[in-house]
């Protein structure tokens, strides 16, 4: 080990030490503590990466096990959750797109319309997302299933040994923060959004689907012109201009001819898991088991062999740490330390303007993301006690209640493992975890300053509040 990979290793260790054998605050358990230490010792590691992710993340959860803060059972809780096994589908659903051939059809279609410049095709994927978001009421589904086929086509294209790593690294962000972006523009666009209209209504504002498109439409759109642009002025791809891409697109679907069987089977496939993604919850079917489907049939009709699913190394490696991110932020919340750090927060929003209360309460619900591994597990967690602290500050309820709504989508983008389809489009591999993180915080902050800010003048517009 050099000195680097030791100095990385030793570092959260040193952290966790330090946290752990500091006394639990008052109001929260020792164990609460304790494994808030572990976590936090766990993240830097994984950001760190003295070992593979995968290995940190085991670190991490065989620590809770030998402390007995989690027992055998619960520290392996993780991987039987739905949203986990979602993902590993989606890497399947993936490489059979790819080895059919038909996501480098739908990439060559694609190029051969907005293929001129690399930008170009980075609002491409994002517009993909924006039209199919009303309809797929999963984030993980809509980026796995759909968009991620779509991205791994076009890296294929454009990241071989005499191309450009750094497009890759473009559009995988640009469709990943794009993705944040349009789970936050409509009500059925993300799993945890009907959710968060029956918390608010609970609470004195009633949200309709049309209430929040509206309300959502301005910032949005704002969002989604400016995201990929700055993400293409950050990441700085050397391929800008593809001047014969167009060309080059055309020749080749010539050149690949008609659907080929395997093409037309996938298709038909896909086109069922689409309606069983939109209508699937009519009849009792979730996204996971919709996928499940997908796979099955696709192994059953040979589109896809049992023996690439067994060297999809991107998705077993996803599947052991993305469980175990789910994992420790679960007990974290069951612990009451979730609870715990919220009830923190609301003693001490006293005696300023509701607005600045209201600014500074938001800004605590979005970060606190950082400590958890999915949308839906946040808002379950802190976006109840959140928004009566927001109403008795004096926020207007269905102010209060949409824009912590519209947060509970955008906050997905901050970390690679802080949504559905952010371990999934991380595996890609061409975005490093210090680049994902800069990126999602100084996309985080763009999104802060459209949706609180110009968002905030709309919504004043619109008599929200």
């Amino acid at each position: 080990m050099n000195l680097k990979k030791a100095i990385s290793f030793a570092l959260p260790f040193i952290l966790g030490l330090l946290l752990w054998f500091l006394p639990a605050p008052e109001g929260l358990l020792r164990d609460a503590w304790h494994l808030f230490a572990l976590f936090v010792a766990t993240i830097l590691g994984i950001i760190l990466r003295p070992f593979p992710m995968g290995v940190i993340a085991l670190f991490g959860l065989t620590l809770a096990v030998i402390t007995g803060l989690l027992s055998f059972e619960q520290a392996f809780s993780g991987f039987s959750n739905e949203i986990v096994w979602l993902v590993v589908f989606a890497f399947f659903i993936s490489r059979a797109f790819i080895q059919s051939g038909l996501g480098e059809r739908i990439a060559y279609s694609l190029m051969s319309r907005i293929g001129k410049e690399t930008l170009g095709l980075g609002y491409g994927l994002v517009a993909t997302d924006l039209l199919i978001a009303p309809i797929i009421p999963s984030l993980a589904a809509r980026g796995g299933g759909v968009i991620y086929p779509l991205l791994q086509s076009l890296t294929t294209i454009f990241t071989g040994a005499s191309h450009d790593p750094r497009v890759g690294a473009f559009l995988t962000l640009s469709a990943f923060q794009g993705m944040a972006i349009t789970s936050a523009m409509f009500l059925t666009a993300m799993a945890g959004n009907p959710l968060i209209a029956l918390y608010a209504k609970q609470h004195g504002a009633t949200i309709m689907w049309g209430g929040w498109a509206l309300a959502a439409l301005v910032p949005g759109l704002l969002s989604l012109a400016i995201a990929p642009w700055l993400i293409y002025r950050l990441v700085r791809p050397v391929i800008r201009k593809t001047p014969h891409a167009r060309e080059m697109a055309k020749e080749a679907l010539r050149k690949m001819g008609p659907l080929t069987l395997q093409e037309k089977i996938l298709l038909l496939i896909f086109l069922l898991m689409i309606l069983l993604w939109i209508f699937g919850h009519l009849i009792g079917c979730s996204a996971t088991v919709t996928a499940l489907i997908g796979v099955v049939l696709l192994l059953s009709t040979g589109v896809l062999r049992w023996k690439e699913i067994l060297q999809e190394g991107n998705a077993w490696d996803t599947f052991v740490w993305f469980a175990i991110l789910i994992t420790l932020p679960r007990y974290l919340t069951e612990f009451g330390f979730t609870h715990w750090f919220s009830d923190q927060i609301a003693s001490s929003l006293t005696g300023p303007h509701w607005i600045a209360s209201f600014l500074v309460l938001s800004l605590v619900y979005f970060y606190a993301h950082y400590f958890f591994a999915s949308n839906v597990a946040h808002i379950t967690a802190l976006f109840v006690p959140f928004l009566i602290v927001a109403i008795s500050v004096g926020t207007p309820p269905m102010l209060a209640a949409l824009s912590l709504g519209f947060l509970s989508n955008l906050f997905g983008g901050l970390t690679h493992y802080g949504s559905g389809p952010a371990p999934i489009l991380f595996g890609t591999g061409f975005v490093t975890v210090r680049e994902w993180w800069k990126i999602g915080a100084l996309i985080g902050l763009l999104n802060i300053a459209i949706w609180l800010g110009i968002g905030a003048v709309w919504w004043k517009l619109l008599g929200l509040w």
